[in-house]
C-alpha cells in the first residue's frame, strides 16, 4: 500500500489549486497593463476547510524542519504581511501550536502596519507566511516593520512563490539569509503590454483582473 506523502509535491499542490479555482490559465490583463497566461486567486483554495488544512499543514511541516523554528516553538509569532495571508497564518499557527499571530495591512498612506496594537518587544521571534509571493515586496516591507519593533525573523514560507521573487530574505545584518520556503515555485510569464503578448497575437479573449 502506498503511504500518502507528508508534504505533497508541487504537482499535487497545483492540482489542488486548479481544482479549487485558485489557479486558472487563459489570457489575463492586470491593472498595471501587464499581460499573463495564468492567474492565481489564492483565497479560493482557502474557502474549503479540507483544502486549506492540507496546504497549511504541508507548509507548516516544511517550516518545522528548520532548526531555528522548531527549537523556538511554541514561543513563536506567525505573521501575515497582508489580509490575504490571514487564512494561511491562522492555519499554520494551529498546525505549529505557535503562541502568537499577527497580520499587517496597508494604511491610507500606503505604509504597512500591524492591524493590532503592538508594543515594541511584545512580538516573539517571527515566522512570516503568505499565500503567494509574486515580487517579495510585501514580505520585505513586513521584515522592515518587524525590525523596527526589535523582533527577529526566523522563518518565512508561502504556498506559491514566483521564481522572480527572492528565494532568501536578509532578515538581520550579519545573520545568514533566511530561505523563503514554498510548496510551489512557479515560473511566471509576463508581458509588459499587448504587443509582445502571445495570446494577443492569437486574438484570445481577454479577462481583466483586479490584482
Amino acid at each position: 500500500m502506498t503511504m500518502p506523502r507528508l508534504i505533497p509535491d508541487s504537482a499535487e499542490v497545483m492540482g489542488i489549486l486548479k481544482k479549487s479555482g485558485a489557479y486558472r490559465e487563459g489570457h489575463f490583463v492586470y491593472p498595471s497593463g501587464q499581460h499573463t497566461p495564468h492567474y492565481f486567486q489564492m483565497p479560493l483554495a482557502f474557502r474549503y476547510y479540507d483544502t486549506a488544512r492540507v496546504l497549511a499543514v504541508a507548509l507548516s511541516r516544511k517550516l518545522r524542519l528548520e532548526k531555528d523554528i522548531s527549537s523556538a516553538l511554541p514561543k513563536v509569532s506567525i505573521i501575515s504581511p497582508s489580509p490575504g495571508g490571514i487564512p494561511v497564518a491562522f492555519a499554520v499557527r494551529e498546525a505549529l501550536s505557535a503562541d502568537q499571530i499577527y497580520w499587517a495591512e496597508l494604511d491610507k498612506e500606503g505604509k504597512r502596519r500591524f492591524r493590532q496594537y503592538v508594543n515594541k518587544g511584545e512580538v516573539y521571534p517571527a515566522v512570516i507566511v503568505d499565500d503567494i509571493s509574486r515580487t517579495g515586496g510585501a514580505i520585505n516591507e513586513t521584515i522592515g516593520l518587524l525590525r523596527e519593533m526589535g523582533t527577529k525573523v526566523i522563518g518565512c514560507g508561502t504556498i506559491v512563490r514566483f521564481t522572480g521573487s527572492p528565494a532568501h530574505i536578509e532578515a538581520h545584518a550579519g545573520d545568514d539569509p533566511v530561505p523563503v520556503l514554498s510548496l510551489v515555485e512557479f515560473d511566471a510569464k509576463w508581458y509588459d503590454d499587448g504587443q509582445d503578448c502571445a495570446d494577443c497575437q492569437k486574438d484570445a479573449p481577454v479577462e481583466h483582473v483586479r490584482f
